[in-house]
Formats: structure tokens, sequence, C-alpha cells
């Protein structure tokens, strides 16, 4: 049975993958994830049973016949009210001959995109889907990163049904604005301003100016984005904040503005990502290939933020007052060797964090983008 820190993998691969032989293998190869802490290859193989060489074509037979990314979306759960969605970038300098490798935005650092989809976990956010993109596979198919954004939501329709779709500034532009509307996504999305701030009108085509006080919320209802989309917008300057925050969304601005605030938690879910398992070290000669390698990658993350926060409860008390237990994160606790955990104390928090894991993946999702 394979394990990481008398955690059994199989036990969570079992809701993930659709046999058993299919789970054993996933088993193998999450464990060794989270032994390498990176998501190379070859690094992980190093940590799997058996030679290197072998463990390496276990690997890649596993990539070649199976899904993950299918797996992944199993993680989005039935009740979830929004989704998190975000970009993050991956620099691969050296990757001067993988076809899927662009520039990313400072013009010269080879790369490429992760557009991740989530939901929030506690302090952190649990990732159910992803794509990836890049100046190179702009070029070579999609056109432009519009396009790319528009798949993407196209794709995820049917499985958002009424929930919306949560997204930063990048995303604040007209041409995604009325593909939403017309397509029939919800939407919540930080405005940009900058210094040329987008115009909004109301229903007689006068223009509205955005005004608001430190220390101030606003509302502004029914308002036409450039003329073009209809929606409705809500502002806060919080004390303390050097500039207010603006959201623009299709449905109640109130309930927007409290989902809007949980999207930092897909950010730390990036930085943990990195920092704890090595996101960036992901690579692969096709994207194919590279985008289970991170599906594999996010549903190790997964189990391990869910193990980890039961762990950190166990441990420093839930009571959110104790400096400790605010200090760090459940995947951190789990990843770093900084403690002695105690066996009883991580079989019980295993057994409580599957229950959980349990509740989130069933009924399943099998759709993927």
């Amino acid at each position: 049975m394979y394990k990481y820190k008398r955690i059994s993998l199989e036990r969570f691969a079992h809701y993930l993958f659709d046999n058993t032989h299919e789970a054993q293998h996933a088993a193998e190869i999450l464990a060794a994830i989270l032994h390498a802490r990176s998501a190379r290859l070859t690094e992980i193989a190093a940590k799997m049973h058996g030679s290197m060489d072998a463990a390496y074509k276990r690997l890649q037979r596993f990539l070649q016949r199976h899904d993950p990314r299918t797996a992944l979306w199993r993680l989005l759960p039935d009740d979830a009210p929004f989704v998190l969605a975000d970009v993050t970038e991956i620099p691969r300098p050296q990757a001067y001959k993988t076809s899927y490798v662009g520039t990313l935005k400072d013009g010269h650092t080879k790369g490429f995109w992760v557009m991740t989809f989530a939901t929030p976990y506690r302090g952190r956010a649990i990732p159910c889907g992803l794509l990836t993109f890049s100046s190179a596979t702009i070029a070579q198919k999609d056109g432009s990163r519009n396009l790319v954004h528009q798949r993407a939501f196209e794709s995820l329709k049917d499985l958002l049904g009424e929930r919306p779709v949560v997204l930063d500034r990048e995303f604040s532009y007209s041409g995604l604005l009325q593909f939403l509307t017309a397509a029939g996504v919800h939407f919540v999305i930080r405005l940009r301003l900058g210094s040329r701030p987008p115009k909004f009108f109301d229903d007689e085509g006068s223009e509205v100016k955005l005004n608001i006080a430190r220390g101030q919320r606003v509302v502004y209802r029914n308002l036409w984005y450039k003329g073009e989309v209809q929606v409705q917008v809500i502002g806060e300057w919080r004390a303390g904040q050097p500039e207010p925050l603006w959201v623009i969304t299709d449905l109640a601005p109130e309930q927007s503005l409290a989902y809007y605030k949980q999207r930092m938690k897909i950010e730390e879910s990036y930085r943990d990502l990195k920092s704890l398992l090595g996101m960036e070290r992901v690579m692969n000669k096709r994207q194919e290939y590279m985008e289970k390698a991170l599906a594999l990658v996010m549903l190790a993350y997964a189990i391990a933020l869910m193990v980890g926060e039961k762990v950190r409860d166990a441990m420093f008390g839930n009571a959110k007052r104790s400096s400790k237990w605010r200090r760090y994160s459940g995947a951190f606790i789990l990843l770093k060797d900084y403690w002695s955990i105690p066996t009883r104390l991580y079989k019980e928090a295993s057994k409580q964090a599957l229950s959980a894991f349990v509740d989130l993946v069933l009924p399943h999702v099998l759709t993927h983008v």
C-alpha cells in the first residue's frame, strides 16, 4: 500500500479513478509526488518503487493510458456556490525546442501559463480543473488570448450551471463580458481601472461616473459597461487600503463582493504548489502529458491540504485566535518536517480527511476542459 507519512494514498485514489488497477498506479505516483515535492517526472520516478528506469516507464505509461485531468474535475463539489479561476506563469527559460512553450509577459522569458479552476477550502483553494496555453499555442491555433479564455469558459458552462466564475482584473474586458453574457455564464470580476477607466452608462445613455469615499461602500445597479454589457457594480474602500475595490457582476452585487473576497485563496494555493510541490518544475515534450502531470500534482496537493488541515486542528486547535493555527497552513504542516507528529494523530487526521474527501468527490464529475 502506497503511503506518505502513514497516509494511505490508495484510499483517496479509489474515489478518483475508475478501477482498482488504475487507482493503485495513481496512488504510487501521488505518494511519490509528495515524497519528491516536485512536478518533474524524473524526480517523481526516483521516489517510486523499483529501479529508476522501470519506475519512469510506469509513470509514462500511466500518462499515456489515463487522464488525471478527468479525476481532477471530481474535486468540484456539487454544492459549491461559485468557482474561482486564475492564471499563473510557469517560466521555462531553457525550453527552446518545446512547441508549447512561448514567451511570458516580460517579452523575453520562455514559459507558459496555467489557468486553474478551484473552490475555497479554509485559507486555501482545492484545484478542480486546469488548462495551459502560451504565446506559442495561441499563435498556432487560438489566435488570441481572448479566444483561449472563451474556450475555457465555454467548456465550463455545463459544470458551472448557475454558479458564477470569480475572476481578477485581467478578465475585465468587454469581449469576454459579452461572451459570458451570451453563453449564460455568470461572472464576478474585479474591475480594471488604470489610467483610462472604462465608461459606464445608465439606461438613458447618460454616462455614470463611479465615485466612492474612503471607508464607504457603494452600489450601482443596471449600468452598461462601455455601453455594451449590462452589469451590476459594487465598490468598497476599506480603511488602510490604498485604493477602492470595484467588482462587476451580473448577479446580486453584495453577494458577489463576498465571493470575490475569497479569490486570494487560489493565489495562496499557487504559492503552496510552487514552494511546497515544485509546480514550476513540470516539463514534458508534449503539452497533453504536461497537463496530465500537473493534474496529478494538484490531486496530491488537494489530499495533502485536506489531511494537513486536520493535523493542524489537532496540533494547535481550530480556534482562530491561536497564533500558531493562523501561522501555518495544513499543507505546510504536512509537507514540512518541522514537527514530530504522533502516528495516532496522522491516522485520525487521515481518517477524518478521507471522510471529507468522499463527501467532496461523490457524485463524480467526469467532464474536463
